[in-house]
């Protein structure tokens, strides 16, 4: 379906896209427009994914896998924004190709980017044996986070008010299903398949080390001096001044950064400045309930 028929993406200031539900995952209506093209998709044995529930640190990890596949080159990771640089395979955002029809006229080897749950992904990456580079972010930053993001992005739905929203993000009832089932279920994974699974706080406490893992992983070899370099031009404060990282490129009616920036914070420990003490053992009391049986972890303050 070609992007100037899609009517539901013919975004105006203020209207927010339709939403449907794919196997039980909230996603945008264009995304369930195209999902069977999605689904189809065939990757290739030198793709390289990455792959975050939103707000995880997704564009951060994609800057720094571009800066490491290109030895350090700030320049050349200069050269278009990076929703241009890694096509987002369910996205179609307004104005632009979607996220499909980026990568496949992308030539190889390509870097690509997904929010989806495993059960979603389309079977192709698994049966290429695709490295798969994923992030995970301790749920009540994740929260906060994504809150402000859906505020000022049209392209998603209206978040309503902070305490509507809390209790859609415990029910899953957001763009990309539950945290939970995202985070474990891509834990799971890791097992069976070619995952490198990273933490958000991790990579705020220790940059370079995680920067080399990710380094290692996608088979580079890089000297201590451009390691620095990368650790340097991908901290939050340099790619939020970054417009090729920062989104600010966006149209204003799409993304309104006057609402909140797109990159915001990048902190860790930020929900405590929006949970209430309720709130708080609320979410708690049912994060126990549905982090039972994993050997899955977080750190939600540094």
């Amino acid at each position: 379906m070609a992007l100037k028929d899609m009517k539901m993406l013919n975004l105006q200031r203020n209207e927010r896209i339709d939403v449907n539900y794919i196997k039980g995952i909230l996603q945008p209506a264009a995304t369930c427009a195209t999902w069977d093209e999605i689904w189809n998709f065939q990757a290739k044995p030198d793709d390289l994914l990455i792959s975050t529930y939103p707000k995880a640190g997704t564009t951060w990890t994609q800057e720094i896998v571009d800066m490491i596949q290109n030895d350090g080159d700030v320049e050349k990771c200069k050269r278009a924004p990076i929703y241009i640089r890694f096509p987002f395979i369910e996205w179609i955002i307004p104005s632009l190709d979607s996220g499909l029809d980026q990568a496949n006229a992308m030539p190889s080897p390509r870097t690509l980017k997904t929010h989806l749950p495993v059960q979603l992904l389309p079977p192709s990456f698994w049966e290429k044996g695709c490295k798969i580079i994923y992030v995970a972010r301790n749920a009540k930053d994740n929260l906060v986070s994504y809150y402000h993001f859906q505020k000022m992005n049209a392209a998603l739905p209206d978040p309503g008010t902070w305490e509507e929203y809390f209790e859609d993000f415990l029910d899953g009832k957001v763009c990309w299903g539950s945290w939970y089932d995202h985070v474990k279920g891509w834990w799971n994974a890791k097992d069976k398949y070619p995952i490198l699974y990273l933490f958000y706080e991790d990579m705020k406490k220790h940059p370079k080390r995680e920067i080399r893992k990710i380094m290692e992983f996608i088979g580079k070899n890089l000297d201590e001096e451009a390691l620095d370099k990368i650790t340097y031009h991908t901290s939050f404060d340099i790619m939020k001044k970054n417009p090729m990282s920062n989104y600010t490129s966006i149209p204003g009616e799409i993304m309104d950064h006057s609402v909140s920036p797109f990159m915001r914070k990048g902190s860790v420990g930020d929900w405590k400045n929006y949970f209430t003490v309720a709130q708080n053992e609320r979410f708690d009391e049912d994060y126990k309930k549905k982090m039972m049986g994993t050997t899955l972890t977080f750190c939600s303050s540094l």
